[in-house]
């Protein structure tokens, strides 16, 4: 009979049973037995320089795919610089498997090299962990990873894998491959709920569709649009639902921007909020006027009447439950209304859209953008890191799915994710060109990263708006302590895309606004990983930064 080992096992199952193509990590003593697992079942390995870019990449991987994103992490040290990236991909719902090694169960409380607790540690952050102590049932274990990870409301799941299970050799037949059991549970509303919603809806005069996460998790694009085209309701797209529906679609009020969005909030009479959380981004749902009708849509329940209780509330699958409610809803027109709102949009960023067109000295970050958008125009993914930058990069159009994700934008807050999401997306998308939008602080988290972009060809390009600082904080700090008491906040000049030719990547330095689209289009004919390091305005920041200020504000 033949034998497998349980690092075979590991790359047996994801072959054969979930088609994982590509896993994210950094090799380790104590997960050999794994990556040669991955050897022998020819699964691509895109090995990092640092454990979080792992996790955020398989983590972005997840959002560009609709599969779950794998990375593998060894023991100890590595496991601790995957947390960040564990606990991004929590509180961004996103599916996550996380194989982890940890010290041979033989030497528990030995003193073993790098020897920690790292279940009581990851159990926050996850929607399931557990160690696997049995080799026979390490496909038995994958397996629940994976349905943990994927059913209900996404999230990473974490499982431990010990070398002296992983090493171990055993009959092949007494681990059986399970068939891959992924069950889409889809709760059906009682018609009353849905008739009640619609009545809402149906009866609004000034109604707006806000969609989050939870619309590009449901992969039911079709349905949204049917639920847009009958209702006629505009709409704004928000994270990982952007691009969903193109941001030209006639009923996409994207144009008017987040400023406007807040704006739009305050005019509505319904407002329809599928799959997105009343966060500190919508003033944990205080933006909400009280007169304003609310009907929310969310796989999980605990959503529902968080932070605004809901007029009507429908638990389940935004997709699931769109195409359940659509219908009960009237056939509606209200282009006016959107038009209204695109107006409005457009003249609360009246100085914005004329600094697109605008060339200046230094460079505002809103030109930067335009200029960007004029050379890769709206069939380009598009990723920004940073704070203010964020805010900066969001005015990117779009048709693509996830086209436009501000990576650093979600709960967590998580700087230095737009190089590894970049680079996810590339390799999720090769036919794509690729723009990752960074400051300069969150440059620095993940700038090493360059070197995996070349070593693994992955041919993107990352533009640094390079403000001298950390913008936000800085401009934070100015508002609440003074200009004269600025602290840990300045950077200075300094030329990123020389460190990025050291590792063997393309590099421009641009100070004036007529080098930007020369060197954009070099980097892009380069055919290497590049990076533009763009001089801009240190002056400038975003209607964000007085958000950020005033939720941290004590007084």
């Amino acid at each position: 009979m033949a034998k497998i080992n349980g690092g075979h096992l590991v790359g047996k199952y994801l072959k054969e049973v979930e088609n994982v193509e590509i896993v994210f990590g950094i090799s380790g003593g104590h997960i050999e037995a794994v990556l040669d697992g991955f050897t022998e079942y020819k699964i691509r390995t895109i090995d990092v320089r640092h454990e979080q870019a792992a996790a955020m990449m398989a983590h972005a991987w997840s959002i560009y795919t609709g599969k779950p994103g794998v990375c593998f992490l060894t023991a100890g040290p590595g496991f601790a610089n995957g947390l960040t990236g564990i606990a991004n991909a929590y509180l961004d719902n996103a599916p996550l498997v996380v194989l982890c090694g940890r010290h041979p169960l033989r030497d528990d409380l030995k003193g073993a090299l790098q020897e920690i607790n790292q279940m009581d540690i990851v159990h926050p952050i996850t929607k399931w962990a557990a160690t696997c102590y049995d080799t026979k049932r390490i496909p038995e274990y994958l397996s629940i990873a994976f349905r943990y990870a994927v059913e209900g409301r996404p999230g990473p799941v974490f499982l431990e894998l010990p070398p002296d299970i992983l090493g171990v050799k055993i009959e092949e037949s007494l681990a059986p491959m399970p068939k891959r059991t992924y069950r889409k549970y889809t709760v059906h509303p009682d018609d009353a709920d849905l008739k009640a919603a619609a009545d809402i809806i149906n009866n609004a005069k000034q109604p707006l569709f806000l969609g989050g996460s939870g619309v590009r998790f449901s992969g039911n694009s079709e349905a949204l649009g049917k639920f847009i085209e009958k209702s006629g309701v505009p709409f704004m797209l928000m994270n990982y639902g952007r691009g969903e529906l193109p941001d030209n679609h006639p009923n996409s009020v994207m144009d008017m921007g987040n400023i406007g969005l807040m704006f739009g909030i305050t005019q509505t009479d319904v407002l329809i909020a599928a799959g997105v959380r009343f966060n500190w981004l919508l003033q944990s749902g205080n933006i909400i006027p009280p007169n304003v009708k609310v009907v929310r849509i969310d796989i999980d329940p605990h959503e529902i009447d968080r932070n605004r209780i809901a007029d009507a509330g429908l638990v389940g699958d935004v997709g699931s439950v769109l195409e359940q409610l659509t219908p009960f809803i009237n056939k509606n027109d209200h282009s006016a209304w959107a038009n209204t709102l695109k107006s409005a949009g457009r003249s609360l960023l009246d100085y914005e859209l004329r600094i697109r067109e605008t060339a200046t000295d230094p460079i505002h970050p809103v030109r930067l953008v335009a200029q960007i958008q004029k050379v890769t125009g709206d069939d380009t993914v598009y990723v920004t890191d940073g704070g203010d930058t964020n805010y900066f990069g969001l005015a990117f159009s779009t048709k693509q799915k996830g086209g436009v994700i501000a990576a650093a934008a979600g709960l967590f807050g998580c700087l230095g994710t737009g190089i590894p999401f970049g680079m996810a997306a590339k390799l999720a998308r090769p036919d794509k060109k690729v723009v990752v939008l960074n400051g300069d602080g969150s440059f620095g988290f993940n700038a090493m990263e360059f070197d995996t972009m070349v070593r693994h060809n992955i041919p993107i390009v990352v533009v640094i708006n390079n403000d001298c600082a950390w913008g936000m904080i800085k401009h934070s700090q100015e508002l609440s302590i003074g200009k004269d008491r600025l602290q840990c906040s300045e950077l200075g000049v300094r030329h990123y895309e020389k460190v990025v030719e050291g590792l063997g990547g393309h590099g421009e330095f641009v100070t004036k606004d007529e080098e930007i689209i020369p060197a954009l289009e070099r980097a892009f004919a380069s055919g290497k990983p590049a990076c533009v390091n763009v001089m801009t305005d240190p002056t400038v920041t975003s209607p964000a930064t007085p958000l950020f200020y005033q939720s941290l504000k004590m007084e």
